[in-house]
């Protein structure tokens, strides 16, 4: 006969609030939906700082920011700009524009899954050579940004400043050669290499940042400017891109569709971005939620929704 233990977990110190967004606070509708929105409100509310972690760039993010109506800060470009609703920049942690051109050289085969940023909200924002290797896994992504996307052949001419990042897009097959490609580039030392996974879309993205550069790396950045220790930090997560984010904080939850890399890691599990399980990981923040067999979050609030 399988036990089940149910928990009741005592109110903990959460002061700062982390999420990523894809795949976390928008759920598979890519909305933000209204039990998660309202969770997030009341945990400001009650005095817990919000912060959007993401991998998106800054303007990509800020709607979904905006959605939430309060006052808060994003860590956007997997934590290479931390900035304000308002257009206030804390930090920026970018790749050289040589690093970047000795990547691109070294990636020749990939030219068609390249794509460069750059930290301003004009055309050229967004660079790559061509889109037909991208894949139409990301064809609305390219539609919602194409007033940002310029198009530079050879992309290294687009290096005329430094880039926030470089990203090589595609399926998930493609994209393991990739990171095979990478790992012989022999640039371990002088990038970050964070990877974004969709199986069931079929497309994985693979970001290049400046060396040290991460979502964790960001979040303490954060936490220390604001006086917060890990212990108060809570970090909500569902892809490799988030390791070093939920590495981090002292309370780590991971969403119920996480990928299987981070649910072998043993954190608390909420329930999936299709049943709110964000307002269940602030119920926990909160001193409301339940904790069964060590692992799974049960929120009373949303229960039986």
């Amino acid at each position: 006969m399988v036990k089940l233990w149910i928990v009741k977990i005592s109110r903990p110190s959460i002061r700062l609030l982390a999420t990523d967004i894809d795949g976390t606070l928008l759920n598979p509708q890519f909305q933000v939906s209204y039990g998660d929105l309202m969770a997030l409100r009341r945990a400001h509310a009650a005095g817990i700082e919000i912060v959007l972690v993401t991998g998106r760039r800054h303007t990509f993010a800020l709607p979904i920011a905006k959605q939430l109506a309060i006052d808060l800060w994003l860590i956007s470009s997997n934590g290479a700009v931390t900035r304000s609703l308002a257009g206030e920049t804390f930090h920026r942690d970018i790749m050289p524009a040589e690093t970047c051109r000795r990547l691109c050289g070294s990636m020749q085969a990939f030219r068609g899954h390249t794509v460069l940023t750059f930290d301003k909200e004009t055309k050229g924002a967004i660079v790559l050579e061509r889109l037909d290797e991208l894949g139409s896994s990301i064809r609305r992504w390219l539609e919602k940004n194409m007033e940002y996307i310029e198009f530079v052949v050879p992309i290294e001419n687009a290096l005329v400043s430094d880039p926030v990042q470089a990203m090589f897009c595609g399926t998930m097959a493609r994209m393991s050669e990739a990171l095979q490609a990478l790992d012989r580039t022999g640039m371990d030392g002088d990038v970050t290499v964070l990877r974004t996974e969709y199986p069931e879309r079929d497309l994985a993205m693979i970001d290049v940042l400046n060396a040290g550069c991460s979502k964790g790396h960001a979040l303490k950045r954060w936490a220390a400017h604001r006086g917060y220790a890990r212990e108060e930090v809570m970090a909500i997560g569902d892809n490799h891109n988030d390791v070093e984010m939920l590495e981090f904080a002292g309370h780590p939850v991971i969403m119920g569709n996480a990928c299987e890399e981070l649910r072998e890691r043993g954190w608390t599990v909420t329930r999936g971005n299709d049943a709110c399980g964000i307002a269940a990981a602030v119920d926990l923040a909160l001193g409301e939620g339940t904790l069964i067999a060590g692992h799974s979050i049960v929120s009373h609030s949303i229960v039986g929704s």
